[in-house]
């Protein structure tokens, strides 16, 4: 009797169990859902296995042009399990004004950038959107804990969805520094 329970049991684990195991899997970096440039939601747990850089962006900054890096690092690096990830604002001197299709307009004309872009959203303040109320709140190195200071702050997660980056605007996606912490988190 004792077998056949057991064998019952084992049998209907994988049906039964699923759900609650994967949910559990998620990382709590990855276990929200935020809208494509193009208006389609994207639950972040599509990311799950690879290093991920969020990026907050705007069109119109001294630093706009760390998109060109940006590319770059998306060409090199997205076949070995890196996933660029721009997340357009307007909190910093309103330089990121476009719609979603302005901006991505602009960001393929200008920059040819091919890596995922999300919808506009608000890093900062009571509008803040969830991702980035979570990242702010955590103490990452080198930059540590508190509100995004300006566009083009970075934060890179390892392949388990642990946040192990947070890099001030000016630290240059191509640099020795930034290419390194993503190097690390791919191991």
């Amino acid at each position: 009797m004792k077998i056949k329970l057991a064998i019952l049991l084992a049998l209907m684990a994988p049906c039964c169990f699923s759900t609650n195991v994967s949910a559990q899997e998620t990382p709590a970096a990855l276990n929200f859902t935020m809208k494509s440039i193009e208006g389609k939601e994207v639950p972040l747990s599509k990311y799950a296995g690879k290093v991920v850089v969020f990026v907050n962006v705007a069109s119109r900054c001294g630093y706009t042009s760390q998109y060109e890096q940006l590319q770059k690092l998306h060409e090199t690096y997205a076949d070995k399990g890196v996933a660029i990830v721009g997340v357009p604002c307007n909190q910093f001197l309103r330089q990121e004004p476009g719609t979603d299709a302005e901006i991505l307009a602009f960001c393929k004309d200008k920059y040819g950038v091919e890596f995922d872009m999300m919808s506009k959203v608000d890093v900062n303040g009571k509008k803040q959107c969830d991702l980035y109320k979570y990242l702010n709140g955590l103490d990452i190195k080198p930059k540590g804990k508190g509100a995004v200071k300006w566009n083009f702050e970075k934060f890179i997660l390892d392949r388990k969805g642990n946040p192990v980056g947070r890099f001030a605007s000016s630290v240059n996606p191509g640099s020795k520094e930034f290419v390194s912490a993503i190097e690390k988190a791919l191991k």
